[in-house]
């Protein structure tokens, strides 16, 4: 893979208390990062925000939901900034981009900013979601994905892969190599939202969904081994 997208969810940097961010956490992760970009992949990086503030939660409760993705979107901001210092810490060059712009701190997302800043070797660590409420990370991954001409979004979760059923609940789950768009779709398997998925299908914009934590996955993955779960207009 040349280009791709990394999709962290906000929990994968929680760690073990499942709340705020890990520094051990974030320091693997950006190991990680610096391993793949050594090997020349053009890395762009969104970030959900779950470790911080969920949103839903809160709308279902009632408050207004426009004000709630909001909130959502400034902790993906918060969760960017951490990143971003953490890349700079380990050697390796980045460059901040909000879609919710931060004065002082997060310039506004420029899609031939940030197409210039990954053709110059440069992490792009994209914050704030879309800038738009009722539209998840994933969305915004997928989004930015098409935008910057990425190769694959990597979507790192919890487990190894897409499964039938939440294997932590249920034993007999089972898990898939390979899958189609369709296969997802037809399937209703919690990947992505539905927007996202469509977006992907409709630019043939391969996904893998795969563990963070497994030590040298993203390394594989850029070296084109096959690790976790590959999601595509056709499976194989």
């Amino acid at each position: 893979m040349t280009r791709l997208l990394l999709k962290l969810s906000g929990e994968a940097l929680a760690g073990k208390p499942g709340f705020g961010i890990d520094p051990g956490v974030l320091d693997r992760v950006c190991r990680e990062l610096r391993e793949a970009h050594l090997l020349g992949a053009e890395i762009a990086l969104v970030c959900g925000g779950g470790n911080l503030f969920r949103g839903a939660a809160l709308a279902r409760a009632g408050m207004d939901r426009v004000v709630a993705d909001q909130m959502g979107m400034l902790a993906t901001c918060m969760n960017g900034l951490a990143i971003g210092d953490a890349l700079a810490r380990a050697g390796v060059p980045a460059r901040l981009f909000g879609a919710v712009a931060m004065a002082g701190a997060l310039p506004a997302y420029s899609v031939h900013e940030a197409r210039a800043a990954l053709g110059n070797g440069e992490v792009a660590v994209l914050a704030g979601g879309t800038g738009n409420p009722f539209f998840t990370t994933d969305t915004a991954a997928c989004l930015r994905a098409v935008e910057l001409g990425a190769d694959c979004v990597l979507k790192a979760t919890k487990v190894d892969g897409v499964y039938s059923a939440d294997p932590m609940l249920d034993a007999a789950a089972e898990r898939f190599d390979a899958l189609s768009f369709d296969d997802v779709l037809k399937r209703d398997l919690s990947v992505m939202d539905l927007a996202a998925i469509c977006l992907c299908r409709d630019n043939a914009l391969p996904v893998v969904v795969f563990d963070l934590a497994e030590p040298g996955a993203l390394t594989r993955l850029v070296k084109g081994e096959k690790v976790g779960t590959r999601i595509a207009s056709e499976a194989s």
